[in-house]
This record gives structure tokens, sequence and C-alpha cells, in this order.
């Protein structure tokens, strides 16, 4: 276990102890780490209504990505966990090829895609009569954060929906077969049977919902670079943009940066946390 361990501590470990270290200091990531400031720069980032934007707009594309995402997935994996499906492997592998191709691609991609002049959706909508003329999807607030949660949505569906799909098969078949037998409708069958038994499991799909969207920095930058204005500015690109450019002006401000990149772990891991404890809750209800 060794090799493990030292790969932890230099990767994660390390990194954590000395973000929160950096936080204390105005350092702009290079030179002496000599001019300590305490908790002004956490004082600073609570008056800076650019970081309330951020932090606003991570939840609000969080709280669309999860709604979205997870009962989508449920749908499908219930269709794709039926036995009656032919071919159901081919469309699980299918739905879960956007999961393994690079962020950073699907961004650049999407960007072509939802151009506002030949893009792929504008020329669909207006082929189907849906729209009169183009929709500036990237370049107004309202649909750049439309564009980037379906985008966010189909990107992770797949992973969300194995994970429905383990839940659902390690569900007893004999509940299923007493229900069939006793002469339960479908609709009654997932009421009272299924949605009780995977609660555990949505509370930890809900987790790592929450999670990939709130750490969707790839997908964000290389899409909307966090336009137009700040509409899609969120915490990861406000961190970025502070730690490792001369966004404010001068040089960088890593010791800033690290402040409010302590302020947002803090709060995702309480979210986590909570979540963590209804799920094991959750699952001693079900046991």
């Amino acid at each position: 276990m060794v090799p493990q361990l030292i790969l932890v501590t230099a990767f994660t470990l390390y990194p954590i102890v000395m973000t929160h270290v950096y936080s204390l200091f105005e350092w702009p990531g290079f030179g002496p780490l000599d001019r300590f400031v305490g908790l002004r720069n956490y004082t600073r980032i609570l008056a800076d209504e650019l970081f309330w934007n951020a932090f606003q707009k991570s939840f609000i594309f969080m709280a669309g990505t999860v709604a979205l995402q997870l009962p989508l997935a449920l749908l499908i994996a219930i269709l794709l966990n039926s036995e009656r499906l032919y071919g159901r492997n081919v469309y699980r592998t299918l739905f879960f090829i956007p999961v393994v191709t690079t962020s950073a691609v699907i961004g650049i991609v999407m960007r072509s895609i939802f151009a506002s002049h030949d893009g792929l959706v504008n020329n669909g909508l207006q082929l189907l009569g849906l729209i009169d003329r183009p929709i500036r999807w990237l370049a107004q607030g309202d649909t750049a954060m439309i564009a980037l949660i379906l985008v966010a949505s189909w990107k992770w569906l797949g992973i969300k929906m194995i994970m429905w799909l383990a839940g659902l098969q390690s569900l007893p078949v004999e509940l299923y077969d007493a229900a069939k037998v006793d002469g339960a409708s479908f609709w009654q069958t997932f009421r009272h049977i299924t949605v009780p038994l995977l609660v555990p499991v949505g509370v930890v799909v809900l987790l790592f919902s929450m999670v990939d969207a709130l750490t969707a920095f790839d997908l964000i930058f290389t899409m909307t670079e966090g336009g137009p204005g700040f509409a899609t500015e969120f915490m990861e690109l406000y961190i970025y943009r502070y730690a490792f450019t001369s966004f404010a002006g001068g040089l960088p401000q890593l010791g800033y940066a690290s402040a409010a990149g302590v302020f947002f772990g803090v709060t995702v891991f309480l979210i986590s946390l909570v979540l963590s404890l209804l799920a094991r809750r959750a699952s001693q209800v079900r046991r």
C-alpha cells in the first residue's frame, strides 16, 4: 500500500492542507510565503459580488442538472433493465459513451453545435418549424445556462443510469413475484416496491450528481468561458481566474483564490455529509 499512500499524500492530502495555509496569506503563487493576512481573504470574498454571483450560479447549474439527470437516468435504467428489450447491452454502451469522452472535447464540439449561425441545434429547430430565427444560445445568459445544463446532463447521464441499474438489479425478485401474484399493476409495483427500496441508491446518485455538477470546470471553460459576461461564471472558474491569471489586474492572487476554494469546499462537504447521513439512515430503514 506504500505507493498508493505516497500518491494520495502527494496529490490529495498535501494540496488540501496547503490550500488552507495559502488562504491565510497574500501570495501570488511564487516567491516567499511571508505576507500573513489571517482571515482578511475570507472577509474579502464575502464582500465580493462576483464571488456570490459564481456561488449562486454554481448551485443553479447543479439544481438544473440534478433535476434533469435523476429522473431521466432512472427511466432509462428501468427500460434497459427489462429482459424483453432486445439489444439492451448495446443501448447501455451508447448511453455510457459520453461519460468516457473528454469533457473539454465535448465542450468544444458543443460550442459549434449551439452556434448562433449554422449550429446543428438551431438548424434542427428551424427545420422542425419550432423557431423562426436562430437562437443565440451561448450569447445570452439564460440560454447559455440552459445549454450547459443540457450538455452536462447528457455527458453524465450514462454513469447515473448504471448506478440506477445496479440498484434495480439488487432488489429482491421475490417481492415482484408476490406483487404479480396479488395482481398489482406496474405503477403499483413501482410506487410501493421499487421506489421505497431505491431510496438509498437515490441518495447516492444524488450525491454523485451534485459533485459532478460542481466540478464541471473543463466543460464550462471550453464551452462558454464563463460568459456571456459572468452569466455562467461558476466557482471553479472564479477560483481559476484569480489563481492562475491576472484577472483582477497585476499578479495572480493564489492566496485569495485558496480562500474562495476553502469556503466553497467546506460548503460542498457539509452538503455531502448531510446526504451521506441520509443515505445511511435510508439503508438502515431498508434493512
